[in-house]
């Protein structure tokens, strides 16, 4: 199946015909364990977090969108991630822009042929990994906080391959490639994106 295309010139016009709260209450319908719904949250977070800093504020709630629903389909079919997702979307008449963007972040580790092309695109597949490592990592501090993580102690872990061996070290380092940025420098503005989510919780 060949999706939509996203393209670089749709910024700015993209609608994606479903409201935040409506999103939300896909999340809860397919998926029951708290961590992936804080998960889904997490990465949405950080997706309106990179809209703003790399220049796309029109499209934050695009992104956040994105995010929050990236990984559907994970909890209750989990050997057809961004495949069962396609026909939920579908059902639900998810803008077909969204359903894109969601399949492309499992682009060579899935059965998903889309490979990421927008900006969005290639920063959800760079972040979601990397926001599971994160949260990994920050559970092994006594502060349980982002707060005081630093990208030398994150690296650290990065580097301990059976520490949190479920989050793909070869994903996120190709997420890297795919932005043109240094590792150090996704994994500084990651952290930096939960730490300004967990200050406005406090």
């Amino acid at each position: 199946m060949i999706l939509d295309r996203l393209p670089e010139e749709n910024t700015g016009r993209l609608n994606p015909g479903i409201t935040r709260e409506e999103a939300f209450a896909l999340v809860e319908k397919y998926n029951i364990e708290p961590f992936h719904i804080q998960h889904a949250e997490t990465v949405e977070a950080v997706m309106r977090y990179f809209a703003g800093k790399l220049g796309y504020a029109c499209e934050t709630d695009f992104w956040g969108l994105v995010g929050l629903l990236h990984d559907l389909d994970f909890e209750q079919y989990p050997d057809e991630h961004c495949i069962k997702v396609r026909e939920i979307f579908d059902a639900e008449g998810i803008d077909p822009q969204i359903k894109r963007a969601v399949v492309s972040h499992a682009y060579g580790f899935t059965q998903t042929d889309v490979k990421p092309e927008h900006q969005m695109e290639k920063v959800l597949y760079a972040a979601d990994e990397l926001t599971g490592l994160i949260g990994a990592a920050i559970l092994m501090r006594p502060s349980k906080s982002t707060l005081d993580l630093t990208v030398q102690s994150l690296k650290k872990k990065y580097k301990d391959k059976k520490f949190a061996a479920g989050c793909s070290r070869e994903v996120i380092q190709k997420g890297a490639e795919i932005l043109g940025w240094e590792l150090d420098y996704l994994m500084e503005e990651t952290i930096k994106a939960m730490q300004l989510t967990e200050q406005a919780k406090k």
